[in-house]
């Protein structure tokens, strides 16, 4: 068994990510598939690989993903926010350029609930005068 150097525990939206760093050559696996495969769009995979690049660390970890909840987009995000902090935790010096381009904090925006009277969370019934 690998032994985890750091872990990571990244959200966004409905979605969460628990990211296992190990060392290794720089393959990301997600719930048990390569990143390529389980994120067939590769804007999606680009929001995962981001905090790999600032950092120039893409071949000097592997990485272990596992993601519920949420779509594509929000799984994306929530592992982009995972692979921040295990690499914060793993080495201290990755907070500076992590931080500057926004990957270590958390994106607050959530769908808004719907509420009674409406027909969406915002969105009114439509109106007839007779």
């Amino acid at each position: 068994m690998a032994e985890n150097l750091a872990l990571g525990t990244g959200r966004r939206k409905t979605a969460v990510a628990r990211v296992f760093l190990r060392a290794g050559s720089g393959e990301i696996e997600v719930n048990g598939k390569k990143a390529e495969d389980y994120f067939s769009n590769p804007s999606l995979l680009y929001v995962v690989k981001q905090p790999l690049e600032v950092t120039d660390s893409l071949s000097k970890y592997d990485i272990v993903i596992t993601t519920k909840g949420g779509g594509p987009t929000g799984q994306a995000g929530a592992c982009r926010h995972g692979i921040s902090r295990a690499l914060v935790a793993a080495e201290e010096s990755n907070r500076k350029p992590l931080r500057a381009n926004g990957f270590l904090t958390r994106d607050p925006r959530m769908v808004e609930r719907k509420k009674y009277g409406r027909s969406g969370a915002r969105r009114r019934f439509q109106f007839s005068k007779r």
